[in-house]
């Protein structure tokens, strides 16, 4: 007599009972779901046993694989003492370590840190921050309440966050309640707004933020942006130069600028921070996803010492930062995170990544000339792969064919957990993944391809 699996149960209470997101639930209700139970190393473990290798780090988060001893040890370790108490008015050991150690790893200037849950809060607060600094600082350099962001600029999905975003699919809803802001083409050089072409173009796509730095930097509380990569919008990198390029220009109109390294940060582009690469101290920074290492909800705000002292002042001058979360500071969370960076300089993991990213580069470049594929991108361990209908027109597949999702699927049954970006397969693997297992990665991820676009070539 067969026995009845274990997933019956979990299967009907998860389609009764849950709201995924990012999820048509219409979709997902007549679907067997893939319900993950464990997890060691590179690989993920459904409830059947199943072994999948993690081509996206659970979304962007874990670096150092699954279930790594010492982070296990951290996190037990800290619960001996205490799971959590207020950041409001007290403080605690693990959170008082992590803010000297990011302080140490950050890019030179930034000196204070303001805990928060996640990417999205990390960026309404350095929204928030800025605008009071220059109310508090510098108030004759004009009102400075808006932004300027780029297009196809992800940030989180609260409101503010979402105002300083411009990806139409998840944005469009909620204009009503957002905020204005100024904006920007990004440097997405293979569909260059301008029609030209890198390097000849010399970067002429920086020159309408200038202009509007120029024209508007009174009304202007700061410049938003992904450092190198914007990940969500497709994994777009920005040619070399262009991120200096920006700092300069927000230091010379008296504009503050903001780095969002929340799904760059930790070792991703192979430095600790994107901005590093080209040796750039943004005013304020957010960081988020691997800061513990995909264990925890943890993220922080970092700021120059310059905006922290605007801040200062007498009780009755109400210039205190009014914002804060229940869990700030959670002792687990910076625990873990302690751990994490501990493990970066026992494991000397940014060699790692670097000698990962060479062996990476050369194991995609087969799929470089494969007929559907316009544009590879990589920086680091992120990858972006644009699918294309047609490579000499770079015609674009119709969204409803779903071309993303069906490669991703296909992975999935080869072995391998993917999550595309419309029509953009990007491929984030954990930074401790083996040379092996980063191999068979992209062979299942080739095959897929291979498989999708070429039958769906056939039938059109």
């Amino acid at each position: 007599m067969n026995r009845p699996s274990k997933r019956l149960p979990l299967v009907a209470w998860d389609h009764a009972y849950l709201w995924h997101p990012f999820t048509q639930m219409q979709e997902w209700e007549q679907e067997e779901p893939l319900i993950i139970q464990k997890g060691k190393g590179s690989y993920l473990i459904d409830t059947e046993g199943r072994k999948y290798l993690d081509g996206t780090s659970s979304i962007w988060v874990n670096i150092h694989g699954h279930r790594h001893p010492r982070l296990d040890r951290a996190l037990t370790t800290q619960l001996g003492q205490i799971a959590h108490s207020t950041f409001l008015g007290l403080s605690n050991p693990p959170a008082i370590r992590l803010a000297r150690e990011l302080i140490r790893i950050a890019p030179k200037g930034l000196q204070r840190v303001f805990y928060s849950d996640n990417g999205s809060t990390a960026i309404e607060v350095a929204l928030k921050m800025a605008v009071q600094y220059w109310q508090q600082r510098q108030p004759t350099a004009g009102p400075k309440h808006s932004f300027l962001h780029l297009k196809l600029a992800y940030h989180g999905d609260t409101v503010g966050a979402v105002s300083v975003g411009n990806i139409e699919l998840f944005h469009a809803r909620f204009k009503s309640l957002l905020f204005p802001t100024l904006q920007v083409d990004p440097p997405y050089c293979y569909r260059c707004p301008l029609s030209l072409t890198y390097p000849a173009c010399r970067m002429a796509c920086i020159d309408p933020l200038e202009s509007l730095l120029q024209a508007r930097h009174r009304e202007l509380a700061g410049v938003i942006l992904e450092p190198l990569v914007q990940a969500a919008a497709g994994m777009l990198t920005a040619p070399p130069g262009y991120l200096t390029r920006v700092r300069a220009l927000c230091t010379k109109y008296n504009v503050l600028l903001i780095a969002d390294e929340v799904a760059t940060g930790f070792g991703r582009t192979g430095k600790m921070f994107a901005c590093q690469h080209e040796g750039v101290t943004p005013d304020l920074m957010a960081i988020s996803k691997g800061m513990t290492g995909g264990y925890m909800p943890l993220a922080a705000t970092l700021a120059t010492e310059d905006i922290y002292r605007a801040f200062l002042g007498r009780y009755d001058e109400w210039k205190t930062f009014f914002h804060g979360h229940s869990y700030t500071g959670n002792p687990l969370g910076c625990a873990v995170a302690l751990a994490n960076l501990e493990i970066f300089r026992r494991e000397k993991t940014l060699t790692h990544v670097r000698k990962q990213t060479t062996l990476l580069a050369r194991l995609l470049r087969p799929m470089a000339s494969l007929r559907h594929v316009g544009e590879m991108r990589q920086c680091g361990l992120m990858v972006g792969i644009e699918l294309v209908q047609d490579r000499t027109t770079r015609t674009s597949y119709p969204l409803e064919m779903r071309i993303g999702h069906r490669v991703a699927q296909a992975c999935r049954k080869g072995g391998l957990l993917m999550r595309p970006l419309g029509n953009v397969i990007a491929l984030v693997p954990p930074l401790s993944t083996s040379p092996r297992e980063l191999t068979k990665m992209v062979a299942i991820l080739h095959r897929a391809i291979v498989d999708v676009t070429e039958d769906s070539a056939s039938l059109s």
